[in-house]
C-alpha cells in the first residue's frame, strides 16, 4: 500500500505542477501533507517536517551563502571574461548560442556545485535568448543536462555517495568512467548543436546589425529583465563597433573590450571591481580548493567567503546591503523551495514510501537479469534518482543493488559505476534544490522545464551507460 501512494503522490506532484495547476512550493507542501493523511499518519506529520527540514538546512545554508557569494563574483566582474569569450563565439547566431550554453554550463560545472553553474550560466546567457526571442527552456534543458554528467566529478556529491554507501574508492567508480561520461558530454553539446539548430530555422539566422538595429544606438546599456532579478546585474549592450561600452577601465583585469560591441553583462556597471580582479579570482580558487579538499563543511567555506568577499569589494556598509538586497530574491525563493521540499523529503521518508518503493524495484527485478545487474542498476538509476534524492538512492537502494549483484557474480565497484549513468536527469529532480535557482533566474515555469528537459535528459543517461557497458566498464 505504501509503495502505490509513494509512486501516486509523486505523480501526483509532477502532473499538478507540469499542468500548472499548483506552484511548486505549494505543490512540495500540500500533497505530501494529504498522502500523510491518507497513510493515516497525520499526527507524525510535523515530526516528519522538521526531520526533514533538519536533514536540508546544510543544503539550503549552502546556497544562501553560495547565491550570495557568486552574486557579488558576477557583480565585481570576475567572470566577464568567460562570458566575453561565449559570447564572442555566440554571435547572433541561435545554434552557436545554445552551443555555447551548454559549453559554458560544462566549465563551469567543474566546481561541483549545481547552483553556481546556473547563476554564472543564466546570467551571461539569458540576455542573448531574450534580446533573439530564443526558448528559454532550451538554455534551462542544456544547461541542466550537461551539469547532470559534470556532477559525476567526485567532489560533485554522487560518486562520493556510491563511494561512501559501498566503501570503496571514489577515484575507483570515477577514473574508469571518464570516457564513458565524455561521450555523456559529446551527447550533450551534439544535442545543442540540434537544438540551436532548431532555433536558427525557427527564428531565422539574425547579423549582429539586426540585432543593433533593434535597439537605440547609444553607449547606455539596456537592461534586460529589470526588477525581476533581485537587481543583478544582467544588462546587454549595444553600441556600434568601439563604442564607449566596451571600454571600461580594467586596471589589470582581462580586458572588458569587445570586438563586435554585444556585451552579456554591462562592462559600464558600477559594482565592477577591476582593481580586485586577481584577489577575487584567488578567494574563489581558495574556496573551490577548501571544498574539494573538506577543508571545512561546504556551507561554512561560503559563510566565510561570502563575508571577505562582500568587506574587501564592497567596505562601505550602505554598499554591502545594497548587494545583500539584489541577491535577496534568489536566496528567499530558492531557500523557500528547499524548505518545501524538505516536508516532501521528509514525508516520503518519514511514513516508509521510501523504503518500501525501493524494495517493490528492487524485488521486481527476475532472477534472469541478476548476471547483468550493472545494466540493472544503470537503468533504475535514471528514474530513482529523480524520484528520490541521491541519500536515499545512495544509502538506500544502491547497497541493496549491490548485494544482488554480487550474489549473481557482479562485482560491487561495476554496480557503483553504473549507480551514476542518471545523474544527468537527476539535475532536473524536484527534489534538486539548484534547479530553482535555474527555473527562477531564468524566468521559467518549472513544468514547462519539465516536460522539455525530461527527454533530453534521458537519453543522454543512456547515452553515458551505454558508452559505459560499450567499454567495458560496467
Amino acid at each position: 500500500m505504501l509503495t502505490i501512494l509513494g509512486f501516486v503522490m509523486i505523480a501526483t506532484f509532477l502532473v499538478l505542477i507540469m499542468m500548472k495547476k499548483m506552484s511548486p512550493i505549494a505543490a512540495l507542501v500540500l500533497i505530501p501533507a494529504l498522502f500523510c493523511v491518507f497513510v493515516g499518519k497525520a499526527a507524525h506529520f510535523g515530526d516528519y517536517v522538521l526531520e526533514g527540514v533538519g536533514n536540508l538546512a546544510p543544503t539550503a545554508a549552502m546556497l544562501m551563502f553560495a547565491i550570495v557569494y557568486f552574486g557579488v563574483m558576477i557583480d565585481v566582474g570576475l567572470f566577464d571574461p568567460i562570458v566575453r569569450g561565449i559570447l564572442r563565439f555566440c554571435k547572433a547566431d541561435p545554434m552557436r548560442i545554445v552551443v555555447g550554453t551548454a559549453v559554458l554550463a560544462a566549465i563551469v560545472s567543474l566546481d561541483g556545485d549545481g547552483s553556481t553553474t546556473f547563476m554564472i550560466t543564466v546570467s551571461a546567457m539569458y540576455p542573448l535568448y531574450k534580446r533573439l526571442k530564443m526558448s528559454l527552456v532550451v538554455m534551462t534543458g542544456v544547461a541542466a543536462t550537461a551539469n547532470g554528467v559534470m556532477n559525476t566529478l567526485p567532489w560533485g556529491g554522487p560518486t562520493a555517495r556510491a563511494a561512501t554507501a559501498l566503501k570503496v574508492d571514489a577515484s575507483d567508480i570515477f577514473v574508469p568512467m571518464i570516457p564513458a561520461l565524455a561521450v555523456g558530454l559529446l551527447a550533450v553539446f551534439v544535442l545543442a548543436y540540434a537544438l540551436g539548430l532548431r532555433e536558427r530555422k525557427r527564428l531565422g539566422v539574425l547579423s549582429l546589425d539586426e540585432v543593433l538595429e533593434s535597439e537605440p544606438v547609444t553607449g547606455e546599456p539596456v537592461l534586460v529583465g529589470a526588477g525581476g532579478d533581485g537587481g543583478r546585474a544582467e544588462q546587454v549592450s549595444f553600441v556600434k563597433g568601439g563604442g564607449s561600452a566596451g571600454t571600461s577601465a580594467t586596471d589589470g583585469s582581462p580586458s572588458a573590450s569587445d570586438d563586435d560591441g554585444f556585451q552579456g553583462l554591462d562592462p559600464n556597471r558600477a559594482t565592477l571591481r577591476p582593481k580586485l580582479y586577481w584577489f577575487n579570482a584567488g578567494l574563489t580558487v581558495l574556496l573551490l580548493t577548501a571544498m574539494i579538499m573538506e577543508w571545512l563543511p561546504i556551507p561554512v567555506l561560503f559563510l566565510l567567503g561570502a563575508a571577505l568577499a562582500l568587506t574587501v569589494n564592497f567596505p562601505h556598509m550602505p554598499d554591502q546591503k545594497a548587494r545583500i538586497a539584489a541577491h535577496a530574491e534568489n536566496v528567499l525563493n530558492v531557500t523557500g523551495m528547499v524548505f518545501a521540499a524538505a516536508v516532501f523529503t521528509g514525508v516520503l521518508t518519514g511514513t516508509g514510501m521510501v523504503d518500501h518503493m525501493a524494495d517493490w524495484l528492487v524485488d521486481a527485478i527476475p532472477d534472469g537479469m541478476g548476471g547483468q545487474m550493472g545494466l540493472v542498476t544503470g537503468l533504475l538509476s535514471i528514474p530513482l534518482t529523480y524520484f528520490m534524492s541521491n541519500d536515499g538512492f545512495y544509502f538506500g537502494v544502491l547497497p541493496v543493488l549491490a548485494e544482488a549483484g554480487n550474489a549473481h557474480g557482479v562485482s560491487t565497484i561495476e554496480i557503483a559505476r553504473a549507480s551514476i549513468a542518471g545523474q544527468a536527469l537527476h539535475m532536473s529532480s524536484p527534489l534538486v534544490p539548484a534547479v530553482y535557482v535555474l527555473v527562477g533566474m531564468a524566468k521559467v515555469e518549472f513544468g514547462d522545464h519539465t516536460r522539455f528537459t525530461v527527454k533530453w535528459a534521458i537519453l543522454t543517461s543512456l547515452v553515458v551507460l551505454g558508452a559505459g557497458i560499450l567499454f567495458g566498464i560496467i
